[in-house]
């Protein structure tokens, strides 16, 4: 556990940080108890689908998690991919977000360039 003094508005607290072994960390402030997702657990969470696989309904279909603007597109039509590779940053309530392939194979179709808005469930990336 971490003691750590943060200030807010102007005014110093003390808050201790736990971190727990799910990734989640345990925060003890001002007499209360929070437990706190990381980014990592959130992009996690972002990209995993209802049945565990992908927010996709096709493998090799790859869509927005959530709304946002394309940040950078790291991959070309061709380009041989394997699961996980980032394929596209996606820049969201102020956190830049990696997407990434779900299956192995080639990129056969990139929808989005920088600079896109993008809702989600947009198709992205189509890899055969």
């Amino acid at each position: 556990m971490q003691d750590l003094k943060v200030k807010i508005d102007g005014k110093e607290y003390s808050v201790k940080v736990e971190e727990l072994d799910s990734g989640k960390l345990k925060v003890y402030f001002n007499g209360e108890t929070f437990e706190v997702e990381t980014k990592s657990d959130i992009s996690d969470k972002l990209f995993q689908g209802i049945d565990g696989g992908r927010l996709d309904k096709e493998k090799g279909t790859i869509l927005a998690p959530l709304p946002g603007i394309i940040f950078s597109v790291d991959v070309k039509v061709g380009d041989i991919v394997k699961k996980g590779k980032k394929l596209i940053s996606l820049v969201a309530m102020k956190m830049e977000n990696e997407i990434g392939a779900n299956v192995d194979g080639k990129v056969k179709e990139i929808k989005v360039k920088k600079g896109d808005i993008v809702n989600k469930g947009d198709l992205l990336v189509v890899i055969e």
